[in-house]
């Protein structure tokens, strides 16, 4: 009775162990975006900057392409992508995959640019003889005919976003895509609460934190960046006076320690200081060279 219900537990975990390596490493990717494919033409320039944006973002766990020193420590194993396996998978799926992530694999799709994402995958081309691209029908410059609006509710601290494309058939809810909400501050971004999907009516609600400083007069700069399959990346800037009024002193208007314009007081002395210790000790050194020269010389 033990030995069958051993046998009973070891199948079960083995089943789960199969079923949970068959699902990390299968992608069920939709339709619509299996068969979505650049607008960008491959070839020898961008699969250069491809292997460049690669190289930094990708290579750690993938390893270099034909190589198989993929991370092994991983579970799953991340994929030599110039594999066939790899390679079998069309355009689209292999933008989805860069785009979504899922578990160990992280999503790009907020760290690089949709042009980059493309970029990477012309450089994984470049492994396979055998492609041939098929390049998007799409127009590029549809992504001018979005509109992106920005509005703020003071009573609930909510900034609404709305995204409608002008069409010459009317307008355009742009439904279903991800939008995510920066704040720009001095040393790069700050997200906005987490990336949010438009409604049927190509609105999205973000949280604004109450405590957010702005500049003297509240104003904080807004990005907002929308990514749709038909309109592309679509990156729209709004200032709004909806920040915590803070007058902070800019980086040339006073002494700092990182100013370029100005040094504090003691660091210039320290400096002056410094210059001339060493140049007393130049001029010594050279002094006892002299004297050494005059000794051997006698």
């Amino acid at each position: 009775m033990y030995t069958r219900n051993l046998r009973i537990v070891t199948f079960a975990i083995v089943s789960m162990f199969f079923l949970h390596s068959f699902a990390e490493n299968n992608w069920n990717v939709p339709a619509d975006k299996k068969a979505r494919n650049s607008t960008i033409k491959f070839d020898a320039t961008t699969s250069k900057v491809g292997e460049s944006v690669y190289t930094k973002n990708c290579v750690s766990c993938h390893g270099d392409p034909t190589k198989g020193n993929s991370l092994k420590s991983l579970s799953p194993v991340p994929p030599d992508l110039a594999s066939a396996k790899t390679q079998e998978l069309t355009d689209g799926e292999l933008f989805y995959i860069l785009n979504t992530g899922r578990v160990i694999m992280p999503s790009f799709n907020n760290v690089l640019s949709e042009e980059d994402r493309w970029k990477i995958i012309s450089y994984i081309r470049s492994f396979n003889k055998d492609y041939v691209q098929q390049l998007s029908i799409s127009d590029t410059n549809k992504s001018q005919l979005v509109k992106v609006d920005m509005a703020f509710d003071k009573k609930s601290n909510q900034i609404t976003v709305t995204v409608k494309a002008n069409e010459k058939t009317g307008v355009v809810s742009l439904k279903d895509d991800e939008i995510v909400l920066f704040a720009n501050r001095y040393f790069g971004r700050l997200q906005i609460g987490e990336s949010q999907r438009t409604t049927a009516d190509g609105v999205a609600v973000f949280d604004f934190p109450k405590d957010l400083p702005g500049d003297k007069d509240g104003n904080v700069k807004l990005v907002v960046k929308v990514n749709d399959d038909t309109y592309g990346e679509i990156s729209r800037l709004k200032t709004m006076k909806i920040g915590v009024p803070t007058d902070i002193p800019s980086m040339t208007a006073d002494r700092t320690i990182w100013n370029v314009l100005f040094k504090p007081i003691w660091i210039i002395v320290l400096y002056t200081f410094g210059v001339m210790v060493f140049g007393c000790v130049l001029l010594y050194l050279l002094y006892s060279l002299n004297r050494l020269r005059k000794a051997g010389n006698i």
